[in-house]
């Protein structure tokens, strides 16, 4: 995730910047980017490190609005009803393909209501197991969990959250029964799992890499396609034999749905030179976070397919908010 990477992505921005293919006389006034998140959170920092360097480019304000609140669905409901003109966008998790049934009926919008501009990056997440169980790969965690079923915990940033859904995924993959944790946040997560008191979980890769280090948790296998270079030596869950067990936390930028096709170009071809820029990179890399390159519709069909492969495994488990 590569400098190659890094280069295509302003490559091809810049390609199109150079053909025209943008919407005359757009962008003429500042743009609200909405991070439905509290700051300082994942999705604040890369909304903001992205929305930065697309002011500077466009020569109008990005303006970044956070409105926090039930799993994002209040900031990206604001969206969902905003003008389709390309001055309101909302940068999302993915969370977002899960949240209608998460919340069901408390959502007032439909997936259908916003169109993908492109998705900013993601952050592997990391399977890890105690010290204390005696588990060191991830075939000796699904043997004991095959052999002890419902006796083990995994713990999780609450319900429905990312490492929540890794694990049912993980889960309805093969399965298995275990007892699920909710906690406050990943360093509770960290604790917990070190202290034995919580068999495994699936933590951001980015905040585990200390705790792997001294020896505290047990790393058992990454949650991308691809090994990451931070934990060379641990194998992806497919690799491990358990693609059930890939997961790929994502954050991206949406437009209300009938935002006109320029406009979202524009944006996207915008949005992409700015991942490409070394002040980017840096910011990014600073909390994991790796490229995901994508073109509006690639996006939008990414999203579909998982609202369709997770929302199942959110019913048949029962997962809604409190």
């Amino acid at each position: 995730m590569t400098r190659h990477t890094w280069s295509a992505l302003a490559t091809a921005a810049a390609l199109a910047i150079a053909h025209g293919a943008f919407a005359q006389g757009y962008p003429n006034k500042p743009i609200r980017l909405v991070v439905p998140f509290t700051p300082g959170s994942a999705t604040d920092i890369i909304g903001r490190a992205a929305g930065d360097r697309v002011a500077a480019s466009v020569g109008q304000p990005v303006i970044v609005e956070n409105r926090p609140g039930a799993g994002g669905t209040i900031g990206t409901g604001q969206v969902a009803k905003a003008a389709p003109d390309g001055y309101t966008l909302v940068v999302v998790s993915s969370g977002h393909v899960t949240n209608p049934v998460l919340y069901g009926d408390k959502i007032t919008y439909e997936l259908k209501d916003l169109t993908g501009v492109i998705p900013l990056g993601s952050l592997p997440s990391v399977l890890i197991a105690s010290p204390q169980s005696g588990i060191k790969s991830a075939r000796e965690l699904v043997d004991t969990l095959k052999a002890r079923p419902g006796q083990l915990n995994f713990a999780s940033a609450g319900v429905g959250s990312a490492a929540h859904v890794n694990a049912e995924k993980f889960k309805a993959s093969l399965g298995f029964d275990a007892v699920h944790v909710p906690l406050k946040g990943t360093p509770e997560i960290l604790l917990e799992v070190a202290s034995g008191r919580v068999q495994f979980a699936f933590v951001p890769l980015v905040s585990s890499v200390g705790p792997i280090r001294d020896g505290k948790v047990v790393p058992l296998g990454v949650s991308t396609p691809k090994r990451s270079p931070t934990l060379p030596d641990v194998p992806t869950m497919a690799e491990a034999g358990y693609p059930g067990g890939e997961y790929n936390f994502w954050v991206g930028v949406l437009a209300p749905a009938g935002t006109p096709r320029d406009v979202v170009d524009r944006l996207h071809a915008e949005f992409a030179q700015a991942l490409g820029s070394p002040e980017v990179r840096e910011r990014f890399a600073k909390i994991g976070a790796v490229p995901m390159p994508m073109s509006p519709a690639e996006f939008d069909a990414t999203i579909l397919k998982e609202a369709n492969e997770l929302g199942p495994i959110m019913k048949a488990a029962g997962i809604k908010a409190g």
